[in-house]
């Protein structure tokens, strides 16, 4: 083995593949995976006790923890094509959050039950629609690195 063999791709002027979860990236892993927890948990609770009471908050939290779900894993897996596909979930994350949260405030009775995202994610501490935009600014930066 040369010298050449062991030397970093950095070294050698070749760009490196940015890894997604370093960093402020582990952060957003971690919040990410908490919600996935936590939005599943409440859906699968509520849809099996409750469906009938609020049958499109309970499917509306489900969503959101597949999305969260869906964000974790690219943000583990890495590279290129996981990036390029947590912006799109990122950014229809955020959508959805300011849909629903702009629906649950204009609309108070148009849900029978909150859901993660009802009220922008009040009951979450506004961590809901913060998060997407963290996490896009964070994946925009990975571009770029």
């Amino acid at each position: 083995m040369t010298d050449t063999d062991r030397t970093p791709a950095a070294a050698t002027g070749e760009k490196q593949p940015f890894d997604l979860g370093t960093g402020p990236g582990r952060v957003l892993v971690w919040f990410y995976g908490v919600f996935t927890v936590a939005a599943a948990s409440r859906s699968i609770v509520q849809m099996i006790l409750d469906f009938d009471k609020a049958p499109l908050a309970y499917a509306l939290s489900a969503v959101a923890a597949l999305v969260y779900g869906f964000i974790t894993y690219s943000l583990v897996r890495g590279g290129e094509k996981a990036r390029r596909s947590a912006l799109v979930c990122c950014a229809a994350e955020l959508l959805g959050v300011l849909v629903v949260g702009t629906w649950t405030m204009v609309e108070p009775s148009a849900f029978a039950d909150a859901t993660v995202w009802s009220d922008f994610g009040m009951g979450y501490l506004f961590i809901p629609v913060i998060l997407p935009i963290t996490g896009m600014m964070w994946l925009r930066r990975a571009k770029s690195a």
